[in-house]
C-alpha cells in the first residue's frame, strides 16, 4: 500500500510556490529580462492607467516599503516612468515605457506556455480547481 501523501498544506504551498517562482523567474528573465515580481507590477501598471505606488502596493498585496524599491528598479531599468499625479501633488502616476510594453509583450508567450504546462500536469479539472482554491486562500481573511 503506497504511503499517504503529505497533507501539510502550508508546507506544500510554500514548497510549490518556491519551485514555481524559480522556474517562472528563470524563464521570464530569459525572454523579457524581468522577474515574475517585476512582471506582476508591469501588468498592474499596464492594466490600470493612472496607478500610483500606493495603489500598486494594494494591487500586489505588498507593503509600500516593498513596492518602493520594486518601482525604483523598474524605473532604473527604463521599464516604468513616474509622472506627476494630476490631482495630488504628493503622489506620482506610474506608466509603462516603450521598453516596459516590450517586456510585457515578450513575457506573454512564456507565461502562456508555463500555464499550459501546469494545465497538462494537473489536468483541466485540477488546474481549474487549484486556481479556484488558491484564489480563495489568497482572499481569506481569518
Amino acid at each position: 500500500m503506497p504511503p499517504e501523501p503529505d497533507q501539510r498544506l502550508f508546507f506544500l504551498l510554500q514548497r510549490a510556490a518556491h519551485t514555481l517562482r524559480l522556474t517562472a523567474d528563470r524563464r521570464c528573465l530569459a525572454v523579457a529580462g524581468v522577474t515574475t515580481a517585476q512582471l506582476g507590477a508591469l501588468f498592474a501598471v499596464r492594466d490600470q492607467p493612472g496607478l500610483t505606488q500606493q495603489e500598486l502596493a494594494r494591487v500586489l498585496g505588498l507593503r509600500q516599503s516593498a513596492v518602493t524599491p520594486l518601482v525604483a528598479r523598474l524605473t532604473a531599468a527604463g521599464l516604468v516612468a513616474r509622472r506627476a499625479h494630476p490631482h495630488d501633488h504628493r503622489a506620482v502616476v506610474l506608466e509603462l515605457t516603450d521598453a516596459g510594453v516590450d517586456a510585457v509583450r515578450a513575457a506573454g508567450p512564456e507565461i502562456d506556455r508555463f500555464n499550459a504546462e501546469m494545465r497538462a500536469l494537473l489536468g483541466d479539472d485540477g488546474f481549474a480547481g487549484t486556481a479556484a482554491a488558491l484564489h480563495r486562500l489568497a482572499h481569506w481573511r481569518p
